[in-house]
């Protein structure tokens, strides 16, 4: 499946060659001139990937990310942010608003799509596949199957897709809302408590093999899965 990679850049020149390499490496390319147009972008789909230029107009990159960190349907997007500013205070401030990389113009395109292809591993967890092992749990993406150890667990589809959500994003704390929109989608109205219906199916079926204590409650905020106590 093609990666989803939207490019928020003002200069019109930029865009086009960050486009054009995107789809030589076999990805797709949706573009934003300013941080509105990107949330216009946004609220119609999730990308896989956000290329987002510091100098903006109006809202800087900046701005815009910590905005996209504080909205549970682009929570755990993963962010690369490109700009010419390269002091190491510029780099703290871009990795404190929350971007997973930082790239300094000028750059390569093979350098870029390397960046963006490593971040995306890193974000999706996994071995590109779906599958992903972790805390005595493996998950086979290709067969939708849910193993712990040799033994497969009869696993619903919903607790499925809760369950590979938390393990590609592990040690990382999702409010319900944020678990209603990665794992139900932002178009779907389900209340909150939902969620936690889901939760306690997932522990059920996990208990049998003493891991339900990988999904973990932090208190006032949500879950995570963690194989830490």
């Amino acid at each position: 499946m093609h990666k989803r990679i939207l490019i928020v850049e003002d200069e019109a020149s930029i865009r086009d060659m960050l486009a054009f390499a995107l789809r030589k490496a076999g990805m797709e390319a949706i573009q934003a001139g300013d941080a509105q147009q990107a949330l216009v972008a946004l609220a119609d789909h999730a990308p896989d990937l956000i290329l987002l230029d510091w100098m903006l107009p109006g809202t800087t990159g900046l701005e815009l990310a910590r905005r996209l960190r504080g909205d549970g349907r682009t929570a755990t997007v993963p962010i690369i942010m490109l700009t010419a500013r390269g002091e190491e205070v510029d780099r703290v401030a871009g990795l404190e608003a929350g971007v997973d990389d930082y790239v300094v113009k000028p750059f390569s395109a093979r350098e870029l799509v390397a960046r963006i292809r490593a971040v995306l591993r890193r974000a999706q967890g996994d071995d590109g596949s779906g599958s992903i092992a972790a805390g005595g749990l493996r998950i086979d993406g290709p067969a939708h199957r849910v193993y712990a150890g040799d033994v497969r667990i009869d696993i619903g589809p919903t607790e499925y897709r809760l369950l590979h959500f938390f393990m590609t994003h592990a040690e990382r704390v999702h409010s319900r809302a944020q678990l209603l929109d990665q794992v139900w989608g932002g178009s779907v109205y389900i209340e909150e408590r939902t969620v936690d219906v889901h939760i306690r199916r997932l522990r059920q079926v996990l208990e049998p093999f003493a891991l339900d204590g990988l999904v973990q409650t932090v208190r006032g905020t949500g879950y995570r899965f963690s194989v830490a106590p």
